[in-house]
């Protein structure tokens, strides 16, 4: 299944949702014992592994951060070579001063904003889509 790359019809359906809850970026060693369900995202760096997962877990498991997100989803189904479509909604939610972590998956792109942006960025989101 292949997924879109026309910008145009990127950003017409994006059609980004804010999903339940607060979410972190924690920075733990490779040793760290997660289980896979426990993550949203994990990433190895060469300085060590980044992971995203709900607050409530992190601070179960006494993880530090020092961000705490809202995640967007955008639920077009973005190819991994579609030009664009971050630096698009990336661009759109700096001019309204909203810092954002955008992270690609192989159906849809993800937006982490802080908790406290989310809903202006849903608004911005939804102004970039020609407000569908």
């Amino acid at each position: 299944m292949k997924g879109e790359t026309d910008l145009t019809v990127l950003l017409r359906n994006m059609n980004a949702e804010l999903n339940e809850g607060e979410y972190v970026f924690c920075m733990v060693p490779e040793s760290h014992k997660l289980k896979p369900e426990e993550m949203i995202g994990y990433f190895r760096e060469q300085e060590g592994v980044t992971i995203i997962l709900p607050k409530a877990s992190a601070d179960h498991l006494k993880l530090s951060y020092d961000f705490v997100a809202s995640w967007i989803t955008l639920k077009v189904h973005s190819s991994l070579s579609a030009v664009g479509l971050t630096a698009a909604c990336s661009n759109a939610l700096a001019l309204q001063q909203i810092p954002c972590n955008m992270v690609a998956a192989y159906f849809h792109d993800h937006i982490f904003v802080p908790v406290t942006h989310a809903q202006k960025a849903l608004t911005c989101l939804s102004d970039l889509s020609g407000g569908t």
